[in-house]
């Protein structure tokens, strides 16, 4: 079983490097990657996700109104949403969490230690996380 992956970041190179590890992972599979949060939006509504890394600051729309939303809707509300950002402020870490971030990564500068961060923190999920009922990996899963 695969646990289908978004990914929503306006930075191309976190992209190449998220679409990198998993591809690279055999329990992860890609089913979309988003430049922005309004198009994060609009492939929810018809596709399901299983696990969503999100950037917090993006154009048109940032990660924390489109966490938001997504926590507000009840078939998307127990989708893990993992937060990759730049940001290093206490306000943004708090409010993603008061919005139901389930994890919150500051992406490092150097792309080796963003790879590395990427790496283990697909290991968290794919390993450590114990993933709602109904969740890939789990019974009555996907």
């Amino acid at each position: 079983m695969k646990y289908r992956c978004l990914i929503v970041d306006d930075e191309p190179l976190a992209r190449e490097i998220l679409v990198q590890y998993i591809s690279d992972c055999p329990s992860l599979e890609l089913i979309k990657e988003c430049s922005d949060a309004i198009e994060a939006g609009e492939y929810l509504h018809t596709h399901q996700a299983d696990l969503i890394f999100l950037d917090i600051n993006m154009p048109k729309m940032d990660g924390r109104e489109a966490l938001k939303q997504i926590k507000a809707h009840p078939q998307l509300r127990r989708i893990p949403v993992v937060i990759l950002t730049t940001s290093r402020e206490e306000q943004d870490v708090a409010q993603s969490y008061d919005l139901g971030a389930n994890s919150y990564i500051r992406k490092p500068v150097n792309f080796n230690q963003f790879a590395e961060a990427v790496r283990q923190l697909g290991l968290y999920w794919l390993v450590l996380n114990e993933p709602p009922p109904g969740s890939p990996g789990r019974p009555g899963g996907a």
